[in-house]
């Protein structure tokens, strides 16, 4: 399963208003042993990659038993990352120096959602 975005995951992300700001949801499920690595990528992007590119964590928080999901769509962990726009989040990622760093988020993760967010009553 993917848990990274892809160059053309990317170029299509940009192709939606890129200088628009952006919340990024994250949904994740931990390989065994995982949380350990993620924590060490949040901590580098808490620490050094946001304030560079201007993002924010607006939550970080554990998943619980899921109320209403099908079998299997429990995770465990939800963030939300807001960032200036989507043309931000993209230099973050191509960011030569993240690139080390995000190694440890992609061992870390059995399945991820990456969605970018618009507030509604935005378009």
């Amino acid at each position: 399963m993917a848990v990274d975005p892809t160059g053309q995951d990317l170029k299509e992300f940009l192709a939606t208003d890129p200088e628009a700001p952006v919340v990024m949801l994250n949904l994740l499920r931990f390989a065994d042993g995982g949380r350990e690595s993620y924590e060490r990528y949040a901590a580098a992007l808490r620490e050094t990659f946001l304030p560079r590119y201007g993002g924010k964590v607006l939550y970080a928080g554990d998943g619980g038993p899921a109320l209403v999901a099908e079998q299997g769509q429990e995770w465990d962990a939800v963030l939300l990352v807001r960032y200036p726009s989507r043309a931000a989040f993209s230099r973050m990622v191509a960011d030569p120096e993240y690139q080390q760093v995000t190694t440890w988020r992609t061992v870390a993760l059995q399945e991820a959602v990456l969605q970018p967010t618009t507030p509604w009553g935005s378009s």
